[in-house]
């Protein structure tokens, strides 16, 4: 009887990460078709689409995938996605930013909102609070890429501005004019990055408890199952002790 229960945890759990994989490729096509259209539908000639592109690929999504995505840009039923940001707050005090692509702003608007407002948020005006976080190009490399010596060498020598290594891996800050620069100038030394975007890097972190850390670990997962949320930036620090209590 336990080894049935234990199979059908597991058969849950694999349904799960099935669901969120599936999620992923579906915004990670999306953000793919919207740099298409809005440049060249070339990765070389459009750094939007590189970065996308790049993303994709760290992810194992299909070439085919990839490439469908690209083709969907010019065909004549492609959808007409906007970029909406919305800013707000969580549990603890911290601060998010939510990024969306979405072709119906009421759906995703209502959408986000609720999902906020169940799980110990409330969001805040346009500005409210991005004031805190600097708009930045961030790099990412998975930790097998080189030990933090070798990685900040490579990112000093490709005119980066700072470098975070962790066990999870390399983060690599530049100023966002320089962001497709310095990836290219990275990728020579170090090999391909599993990304290249605009992000939002927070001017201070805000250290969250255990009660709290709950709390938005939930709501921060239920933005990421949206289908119209892209990217959940805050400024939020949970430390590894809490992160165990959680499991």
């Amino acid at each position: 009887m336990a080894g049935h229960s234990k199979y059908k945890n597991i058969m849950h759990r694999k349904g799960a990460q099935d669901k969120k994989r599936s999620t992923m490729f579906s915004k990670l096509a999306r953000e793919i078709t919207v740099a298409a259209k809005m440049g060249l539908p070339d990765p070389d000639m459009n750094a939007r689409l590189r970065a996308a592109v790049l993303a994709a690929r760290a992810q194992s999504m299909p070439k085919d995938n990839i490439q469908r995505s690209i083709d969907k840009a010019s065909s004549s039923d492609a959808e007409n996605y906007e970029e909406i940001r919305y800013e707000g707050f969580g549990p603890g005090g911290v601060s998010l930013i939510i990024e969306a692509l979405t072709d119906n702003r009421n759906r995703t608007a209502t959408n986000v909102r609720t999902i906020v407002s169940k799980n110990g948020g409330n969001l805040g005006a346009s500005g409210s609070v991005s004031h805190g976080f600097d708009r930045m190009g961030l790099i990412e490399y998975p930790a097998r890429a080189g030990d933090p010596d070798k990685i900040f060498e490579a990112a000093l020598e490709a005119g980066a501005d700072d470098v975070s290594s962790s066990d999870d891996g390399h983060e690599i800050w530049t100023d966002q004019g320089s962001l497709h620069e310095v990836a290219k100038a990275l990728e020579l030394i170090i090999g391909e990055s599993e990304g290249a975007k605009l992000a939002w890097r927070p001017q201070t972190l805000v250290e969250v408890g255990e009660s709290d850390a709950a709390t938005l670990l939930r709501l921060i997962d239920a933005l990421d199952d949206d289908d119209d949320v892209q990217q959940v930036w805050g400024n939020y620090e949970v430390s590894d002790e809490v992160m165990e209590k959680l499991g």
